[in-house]
This record gives structure tokens, sequence and C-alpha cells, in this order.
């Protein structure tokens, strides 16, 4: 995979614009995957992916092979979402006390007899996931990042510490402050990690369910565009892993998001436009 990029790469410095379509595609879901983890909101998403991807193929040129291009990409993507100014979810942020406080932990856990067992799933999907990217929010960038790469992304110390552009000690020291925070708030009260824990995905959702912020026609995760659902297997095996490959395990569980296709419209009015150096 990584060397069918960078013949693309490669192709594309050439100025092969056929190529460069072609490694926008391939590496879109990847940035967009990020940047959503990293802002919650896909909107908010959107827009900082766009941005990234202006990024990186108008100073392609500048890439010159001394690390991987997925190392290269993910430091423009990282530097932007680092320094961008600070998006809606962002703003509303709170402490991990905070996100703890406001969990309701004694709601009935019936249903409405109304309700499918289909959409009983979705919903059930979306307070997990919209649950765990609300825990992300309380980590600042830094640890957000760190704890991404390495635990969602599979980056190596090495690499994550050449994507931030610190030294692997650096890396490793935020990831394990991240993990550290992250792990103490699932192990006390997931009951995905714990079934004796008091906060159950279907409990959450109940007592959602009856608030204006919460409908199966603003679903965020659910129903967004994916490449592949979770395996139910992977859930049922989280609890024969240890608390750490536990949590990473539920983090990528997530569905594969892809993109939104206009991404590659917006690319093309660029190249046609001419209003930018490409490459």
């Amino acid at each position: 995979m990584e060397s069918d990029i960078e013949m693309l790469v490669s192709t594309a410095k050439e100025g092969d614009k056929r190529a460069l379509e072609e490694l926008v595609l391939k590496i879109q879901d990847k940035i967009y995957g990020l940047a959503l983890r990293m802002l919650y909101n896909p909107s908010d998403a959107e827009d900082a992916s766009q941005e990234i991807l202006l990024k990186i193929i108008t100073h392609l040129g500048t890439f010159r092979g001394e690390s991987s291009f997925s190392t290269w990409m993910y430091r423009v993507a990282a530097n932007h979402l680092l320094t961008m100014r600070k998006r809606r979810a962002e703003l509303r942020a709170v402490s991990f006390e905070e996100y703890e406080e406001s969990l309701d932990l004694k709601s009935a856990v019936n249903w409405r007899e109304p309700q499918s067992e289909t959409l009983q799933h979705l919903f059930v999907e979306e307070i997990r996931i919209s649950c765990l990217q609300g825990l992300l929010l309380c980590l600042d960038r830094d640890h957000r990042l760190a704890y991404l790469l390495a635990d969602v992304f599979d980056a190596s110390s090495e690499q994550g510490a050449a994507i931030l552009e610190i030294t692997p000690a650096a890396f490793r020291k935020r990831l394990s402050r991240a993990r550290e925070r992250i792990q103490e708030f699932l192990t006390k009260h997931c009951a995905l990690i714990n079934p004796d824990n008091p906060c159950h995905c279907e409990r959450h959702v109940v007592s959602q369910l009856d608030t204006d912020r919460f409908d199966d026609k603003h679903m965020v995760f659910a129903k967004h565009p994916c490449r592949i659902r979770h395996e139910e297997s992977t859930l049922n095996r989280i609890r024969e892993m240890d608390e750490l490959n536990q949590i990473a395990a539920l983090y990528r569980s997530y569905p594969d998001f892809r993109a939104p296709a206009v991404f590659i419209q917006n690319l093309r009015g660029l190249v046609g436009s001419q209003k930018y150096e490409l490459l």
C-alpha cells in the first residue's frame, strides 16, 4: 500500500493530474478520520480535511522522501489540527470530572415499545461512538493527537515523534499520560470494559431519548457514510484483553468513516482554476 502511494506521489510530482487525484482518493479517508476524531463534528472535520488536503497537494513538491509519505502526510495534518482555532465541540469540551458528572447513570433501562430492534441498535451505536468521542475531547490537543496516532492509527513511538516533531521519549510520555486518563475513566465507569460498571450504552440511550439533542433524524455517527462497521465479535472479545488493549480496541471499532465526495470535486476545481501552484 505504501509503495503504491509513493509511486503515485512520484508521478503526481511530475505533473500527472490523474495521479494527483488518485492520491487524494487514497488518503482522504485517513485525513478525514483523524480530523473527525480530533474535532467530533463532521462539518468541522470536513472543513479541516479540505484545508489539510489543499496543503498536501500544494506542498507536494517539498516532499523529499526523507520519511515515508504517510509520516509526512500526518505531519501536515497534525500541524494543521494543532494550530487551527478551536471548533464548536472543543469550545464545549469539559474536564474528565465534569464529563463524569454529566453521565446519567440512574436511568431506567427499558426501551419504549415503538422502537424497532434496528433503531435501538443504531441508537446504541450512536451513543457508544459519541461518548468515546466526547471523552477524547477531555484531553488537550497534544495528548489527544498522540493517543489517536498510536492507539487508533498504529503509529510507532518513532513515527509518532516524527509526525509531531518531538523526541520519541516525549511522544511516549504524552501517550502514557493520555492512556492513563482515558483508562482511569473507562475502567471506572464503562460497562464495555467491565459489565459491573454503572454506565451502559443502552441505559444512557434511554436517558437521552426524550431530549431534543438525541433522535434518529440527527444522528452524527451511526448513519455516517462508512466503509465497514465494527464486527460484533470485536466488542465481544474486548473483555478477554488487558485494559489498555480493551480501550484501544474500543476506539478502533469505530466504523471506517468515508470522506465526503466533495473533496475530489473541489480538487478538480482547483486544478482547473490554476489559482494555486499545485505541484
